[in-house]
């Protein structure tokens, strides 16, 4: 019988699901740096100092690089894919990122979440954006939003990409993270800091 329990103990620790905490390359450091800088940026700012978005398109985008973080816990408390613009030679490994208008590019940048309105995609509703810098300035005329669309997966599909095509220049989720983002942001009493960076 004693054969036997080291095997049985192999099987059940390879049956063990990965966690999204495991998530492989994940820089946690820099997160922590980015969100500490988030942290400073909202209380001088008089915004939201209970939870940001943070965006890192550096990250592969088969994996989440979408994150929600609580500054008091200062943890993330939910992640997801998030699209990047296809314009201007952007490939789904190497987004090309652009504040010009027409350029169906994201900008890198911090942004102040605006108002919620209706969307023609995923779960039809988005959020308003304004650009904070210069190089995410054009934002709101170039119509950015934060929106969901359905076809996008609700989990990692790494080593694949995410397809080109999806998003025009916004940061474009999954239509279960945009369901929890939404119900968030309804209850905000200031605005909500998003920043994309790479």
């Amino acid at each position: 019988m004693r054969l036997y329990i080291p095997l049985l103990v192999l099987l059940l620790t390879a049956c063990v699901p990965e966690t999204k905490a495991a998530q492989p390359n994940l820089n946690t450091e820099r997160l922590h740096e980015k969100a500490d800088e988030a942290f400073a940026f909202c209380k001088q700012k008089g915004m939201n100092t209970e939870y940001c978005f943070l965006v890192d398109m550096s990250i592969h985008s088969g994996k989440n690089r979408f994150f929600v973080w609580n500054f008091k816990d200062k943890k993330v408390t939910n992640t997801g894919l998030v699209c990047h613009g296809m314009g201007k030679g952007s490939t789904p490994s190497t987004p090309v990122f652009s504040n010009t208008q027409g350029s169906n590019c994201t900008s890198l940048g911090k942004y102040k979440l605006g108002i919620r309105s209706y969307s023609q995609y995923g779960i039809h509703v988005h959020y308003k954006m304004h650009g904070l810098e210069s190089t995410n300035s054009n934002a709101f005329k170039r119509i950015v939003v934060l929106h969901s669309y359905t076809p996008v997966p609700t989990g990692e599909i790494y080593p694949a990409h995410l397809p080109m095509g999806f998003s025009l220049g916004c940061p474009v989720v999954d239509d279960s993270l945009m369901t929890v983002l939404d119900g968030m942001l309804q209850k905000a009493k200031k605005p909500v800091l998003l920043w994309i960076y790479e």
